[in-house]
């Protein structure tokens, strides 16, 4: 026992009659990378959240170098010199690094700290400003500023939660570089992901769950993607995302010298044009806060912009409502990043956000009453009358026809294999893939020709996503335009024809998906490369999707 960091025997923790773990035998060698993989729901985060001093264990025991420890909150964890790293990290934006790395212990004088987390990072090659506010920095100086904090105060155990999933490829590899750094220091890293390619690269071992229980380990130099990924899923998976050949349609959507302001009043947009084609998929790369989201809810209706134009078939629909755009026949939906928050009513059921969008104006009204040649003077009157009513209820009241809105609501589930108890099922308890194909299905409902997703797959685990990217492949063959935001480069170069990079709310350029990199994507990302300076035609530049090129 005396070679293992960590050691979890039998671990099993409940909630209700549910097992999140169930016998859970894992271990971490003392200097080694270890992954751990599993599908959503399979327990990692429960798991490692015991680990950390969130839980506590219901069944079995927890040994760190050897002892039994008893770990039932975060400082019991430090303790034993345990630290984790969130995927949402938890800083404060107006103190400096230094500030949240000692937050809640006992420091001595603030020019002390500085030179202390200067001397962890000058250790492991870190690049970091102990008096540089948190507001100011990028996504990746965040992620150091949380890993140096828990190596602030100690800890030789260290779990990261999904550390790249922001990140650009550069970024991922000083990450990386770090983590080996830590490693011949003798520090033990346990690392979340859902990326196969990364698991490959970094970790010694893969320990995999599904369901709730251990399925095995793996040392690295012994497996590949495809026996990972049937280890998390219990059956050979599929791991090649298609590419439909691009119709090369007419513009449906164009965005002129757009500029959008984000939530504090700054530039998240600048002066972006483009323009999406019927059946192609546009994506979009950046790093998170680039104004991604602004974009989208502006495009969408819900967010004002400061200047420039949107343009749907050569309609603008600037400063117009979601329920405006639909309201003059625009064929357009939105699939927003925040599923449950923005995207469907949790509380309702699957049928009930199935008709969310378009109870109004979809047929699931009271029908009229049809009108005869046969009818004499009275009943047609009476009819007409009938008929005046029923509009004025279809309009203003909550008046619904749910049979054929369940019907609508089945077809749905059956076309998009979406695993539900019943129609009636409150989405809130459906799994994270499931919740998306009920989305995806009420969007695609109305038949679009622009379709906008925002993190179509974020969180969800890899059946899901495939699903997922089968059915934006069949929108794209049926013609719709496609907006595509994404996070792994991976992804967005086999699913997309084009791809558009954003830096800082600024177009870097317009790349042909097949003739890129995800190494030049990220120099880009990173505004280390921006085209739209050089005008020149490297990694093909796509420049038939900017305005006032050549269309043809």
């Amino acid at each position: 026992m005396d070679e293992y960091a960590l050691q979890l025997q039998n671990i099993s923790k409940y909630f209700g009659s549910v097992a999140a773990n169930k016998n859970i035998d894992l271990t971490l060698k003392k200097g080694e990378i270890l992954a751990l993989l599993g599908e959503n729901g399979s327990g990692k985060t429960t798991l490692m959240n015991m680990i950390s001093g969130i839980y506590y264990p219901d069944e079995g025991r927890i040994f760190v170098n050897g002892e039994e420890a008893h770990i039932s909150s975060p400082q019991d964890a430090f303790r034993y010199k345990i630290g984790m790293v969130h995927q949402h990290f938890k800083l404060i934006d107006i103190f400096s690094a230094a500030q949240n790395i000692v937050l809640g212990t006992k420091g001595s004088g603030l020019a002390r700290i500085n030179e202390e987390v200067k001397a962890i990072a000058e250790k492991y090659g870190f690049e970091i400003d102990p008096k540089k506010k948190i507001y100011d920095m990028s996504v990746s100086e965040k992620q150091t500023v949380e890993i140096v904090k828990v190596l602030y105060r100690g800890a030789d155990i260290l779990i990261l939660d999904e550390p790249t999933a922001v990140l650009t490829p550069q970024e991922t590899e000083k990450l990386f570089l770090v983590m080996r750094a830590m490693k011949a220091d003798g520090k033990s890293i346990i690392i979340i992901t859902h990326k196969l390619n990364e698991v490959m690269a970094i970790s010694d071992r893969v320990a995999v769950l599904r369901k709730g229980e251990y399925i095995g380990c793996v040392d690295t130099a012994d497996t590949d993607p495809a026996s990972l990924t049937e280890m998390m899923v219990g059956e050979k998976v599929t791991l090649n995302i298609s590419r439909p050949e691009a119709h090369a349609e007419r513009p449906l959507l164009e965005i002129r010298d757009l500029t959008v302001n984000s939530d504090e009043g700054s530039h998240a947009i600048e002066n972006l044009n483009f323009f999406i084609r019927g059946g192609e998929i546009l994506g979009v790369a950046g790093i998170a806060g680039c104004g991604q989201r602004e974009l989208c809810e502006a495009i969408a209706g819900l967010r004002k912009i400061e200047s420039g134009g949107i343009y749907h078939e050569g309609e603008s629909i600037v400063g117009l409502s979601p329920r405006a755009i639909s309201a003059r026949g625009v064929a357009m939906s939105f699939i927003p990043e925040d599923r449950l928050g923005m995207g469907l009513a949790p509380s309702m059921s699957v049928t009930d956000n199935m008709m969310l969008k378009n109870y109004q104006d979809h047929g699931y009204g009271i029908e009229p009453l049809p009108l005869s040649d046969e009818d004499t003077p009275e009943q047609a009157k009476k009819k007409n009358a009938r008929n005046r009513f029923t509009e004025f209820l279809n309009g203003h009241c909550p008046f619904v026809d749910r049979k054929k809105a369940r019907a609508e609501a089945e077809r749905i589930i059956k076309e998009l294999d979406i695993v539900t108890p019943s129609t009636e099922t409150p989405v809130r308890r459906l799994s994270g893939g499931n919740v998306q194909k009920v989305l995806l299905g009420r969007e695609i409902l109305i038949e679009p020709n622009v379709l906008i997703t925002a993190y179509p797959v974020r969180g969800l685990d890899i059946n899901s996503s495939y699903l997922i990217y089968d059915i934006l492949n069949r929108q794209k063959e049926a013609g719709t335009g496609i907006l595509f935001i994404g996070e792994d480069l991976d992804v967005m170069l086999a699913l997309c024809d084009k791809i558009m990079v954003l830096c800082h709310g600024k177009m870097m350029g317009v790349v042909h998906a097949e003739k890129t990199t995800k190494e030049q994507l990220g120099l880009m990302m990173a505004g280390a490369l921006d085209l739209e300076e050089e005008k020149g035609k490297p990694m093909g530049v796509a420049k038939d999707t900017r305005i006032g090129e050549d269309q043809a």
